[in-house]
C-alpha cells in the first residue's frame, strides 16, 4: 500500500511539473503579406538601399478589425499557458524611448538610426513571433475566414511551426470570432511544435551566428596574430567552442581578416536566470580578448539584432 501511495505522488508530481514546463513567450504580428496586401507597408533605409518593412503602427491605427483580432488570438495563447508580449503595448513603449532619444539627439546634434524591425523585437524580447495572414470568404448571406499563422524563431527567423484552414461559415459572427473559431480548430498542435522547438532550445541552445571583422588598426593585429603559442583566430575558436551548449557551432569562414561562425548553439539564460541575445554572448568575448593573453585594446561589438552580433577589431 504504502508503495502504491508513493507511486502515486511521483506521478502527480510529475503531471504538476508538466503542467509548469516553462513555455516559450509570444508575440503576434499580422503577417508580410497581409500588410503588403492592405498597404501597410514602408521603407527604410538600409545603409543606402530602401528596404520594406511592415508598419505595424499604421496597420493598428487604420484597421479597426486587426487589434480585435490580434486579442482573440492572444486569448487563446494565453488559455494555453503561454507569456505573450502585446504588439501595440510594445510600440507605444519604443515611441516613448525614440521621444527620449530624439531629445538627446537634438541635445548633441548627432543622430541616431535604427532598423524598425530590430527595434522592436529587441524591446519585445519574445522566444517566437506569430505572423498572422487571413482573409473573409463571402459566400451570399455567409462569411467563412481562411488564416494562415506562422510561428518564427525571432532570433534566426526560421519557420519552426505554421497552421493554415478555413473555418466554418457564419451568418452573423464577426471577424474575431470567426478566426477564433477557425484556429482553434488546429492550435493544439500548432502549440506543440512551438513547445517542441522551444525545449531543443533549452536542451542545445539558443542558435545566433557571430561575425569578427578586423580593420585597419596601429598595431597591425589580424587573426593570424600570434599570442604565445597560438594565433589570435585560434583563441576565438577556443573561446566559442567553451562558450557554446555541447559544443556546437559552425565556422563558415576563416580568413585573416574575418571569421564568420553560424549555428552558434550559446545558452538560452545567463547564470542569472535572464535570457540571452546574440549581443551578450559577443560582449564576453570582447571582455575576453581585451584581457589576457591578448589584450586588444581597439575591439567593439555591434548589437546587429537578436540573433547576430558583429566583433569589430581596428578602427572603422
Amino acid at each position: 500500500m504504502k508503495k502504491l501511495i508513493l507511486a502515486a505522488a511521483a506521478v502527480c508530481l510529475s503531471l504538476v511539473a508538466m503542467g509548469q514546463a516553462k513555455k516559450p513567450s509570444i508575440m503576434v504580428v499580422p503577417s508580410d503579406l497581409w500588410c503588403n496586401q492592405n498597404g501597410f507597408m514602408t521603407t527604410y533605409d538600409n545603409q543606402g538601399v530602401a528596404t520594406y518593412i511592415p508598419d505595424y503602427r499604421k496597420a493598428l491605427m487604420e484597421n479597426p478589425q486587426l487589434l480585435p483580432v490580434i486579442s482573440q488570438l492572444n486569448g487563446l495563447m494565453a488559455d494555453r499557458g503561454f507569456p505573450l508580449k502585446n504588439l501595440e503595448s510594445v510600440l507605444k513603449s519604443i515611441d516613448n524611448s525614440s521621444a527620449e532619444m530624439a531629445a538627446v539627439s537634438a541635445a548633441d546634434g548627432s543622430g541616431v538610426q535604427s532598423n524598425p524591425l530590430m527595434q522592436l523585437r529587441n524591446r519585445a524580447r519574445a522566444d517566437i513571433i506569430m505572423q498572422l495572414t487571413w482573409s473573409v470568404n463571402t459566400m451570399g448571406p455567409k462569411q467563412s475566414v481562411t488564416y494562415t499563422l506562422q510561428g518564427l524563431d525571432s532570433y534566426t527567423d526560421k519557420e519552426v511551426a505554421t497552421s493554415t484552414g478555413t473555418g466554418a461559415p457564419s451568418f452573423t459572427a464577426e471577424l474575431p470570432v470567426l478566426l477564433s473559431e477557425a484556429v482553434n480548430a488546429h492550435i493544439d498542435e500548432f502549440c506543440d511544435r512551438l513547445q517542441a522547438h522551444f525545449e531543443d532550445l533549452l536542451e542545445n541552445g539558443r542558435e545566433i551566428s557571430l561575425d569578427i571583422n578586423v580593420f585597419e588598426n596601429d598595431e597591425g593585429i589580424n587573426l593570424e596574430t600570434e599570442y604565445g603559442d597560438k594565433e589570435l583566430k585560434e583563441i576565438i575558436e577556443d573561446w566559442v567552442n567553451e562558450n557554446t551548449v555541447n559544443h556546437r557551432y559552425n565556422l563558415a569562414d576563416d580568413t585573416e581578416l574575418n571569421m564568420k561562425f553560424e549555428s552558434v548553439r550559446m545558452p538560452i539564460y545567463d547564470e542569472k536566470g535572464r535570457a540571452m541575445a546574440a549581443n551578450h554572448f559577443g560582449r564576453n568575448l570582447v571582455k575576453y580578448l581585451k584581457g589576457e593573453p591578448c589584450n586588444i585594446p581597439l575591439i567593439k561589438q555591434i548589437n546587429a539584432g537578436l540573433g547576430k552580433s558583429i566583433i569589430i577589431i581596428g578602427n572603422k
